[in-house]
């Protein structure tokens, strides 16, 4: 059902915000559907379950699955290996203080059809700024999900919002966080090591040699990884991951 159209429709390629829906389950369980720059203002839309869950596709090589999110301490869902890397990263950036999985699902009339689209993720971040993505694999973006960005980038700009649609990260850099997502769970957190370890880097330093000085390895080590997974100890997460890799105190590492 649409509630927010005008007689005639809206022009996909120029919408106005004004006639675009958004479909969502309220934390209560029930479905809703108001104008999207209503519901941006009288809904946690951060707090909603997603809309919609991603299906199991044949011929796939990865299945939908779930992320234990260490900004948020919940599972969030993802639908495709592009999307668990994209939720990875935003996990690990020290910037992002929240991230929903598919939380609203647009709905909007273009002539006779009525579209929609559910974003990947809503994402907010410090000083309160928010923004809907959407990922794409290594054969980029459809006509169709192309046609539909410009729709949610004008909606979000409405709202004060940001949009992006985004392809595969870099390689490396997924890479090493897939390592130090390992550590990401509280229970490697060891306030006396990093201390330690923050005392011994206050100048970039090759991380096996820093290990060796702070104390035992298997105490360590895990430590360490918490610590770069948390920002707390600084790494170039571009580069290779090694034990020559140089880490710093990361307080003041962007």
């Amino acid at each position: 059902m649409i509630l927010n159209s005008p007689v005639g429709g809206c022009d996909e390629a120029c919408p106005d915000p004004s006639y675009v829906d958004v479909l969502f389950v309220a934390p209560d369980g029930e479905r809703r559907q108001m104008p999207w720059l209503r519901a941006v203002h009288e809904q946690r839309l951060k707090d909603c379950v997603p809309v919609r869950m991603f299906p199991v596709r044949r011929g796939k090589r990865l299945a939908p699955g779930w992320w234990w999110s260490s900004t948020t301490e919940r599972l969030l869902h993802y639908g495709s290996a592009a999307q668990r890397d994209r939720l990875m990263l935003l996990d690990q950036e020290r910037r992002v203080v929240d991230v929903a999985c598919r939380p609203v699902e647009f709905v909007w009339r273009a002539g006779s059809s009525v579209v929609r689209h559910a974003p990947h993720f809503l994402v907010r971040w410090a000083g309160g700024r928010r923004e809907l993505v959407d990922c794409v694999g290594v054969g980029g973006s459809s006509r169709q999900l192309a046609s539909k960005a410009k729709v949610l980038r004008v909606c979000a700009r409405a709202a004060g919002w940001g949009y992006r649609l985004v392809g595969p990260a870099d390689p490396v850099r997924v890479a090493n966080v897939r390592w130090l997502s390992g550590y990401r769970h509280p229970c490697y957190a060891d306030a006396a090591v990093v201390g330690r370890l923050r005392e011994a880097c206050v100048v970039p330093r090759p991380m096996a040699e820093v290990v060796g000085e702070v104390g035992e390895a298997i105490q360590v080590w895990p430590a360490l990884f918490h610590a770069l997974w948390s920002s707390r100890l600084h790494v170039d997460l571009d580069q290779v991951l090694g034990e020559h890799s140089l880490i710093t105190d990361g307080s003041g590492a962007a």
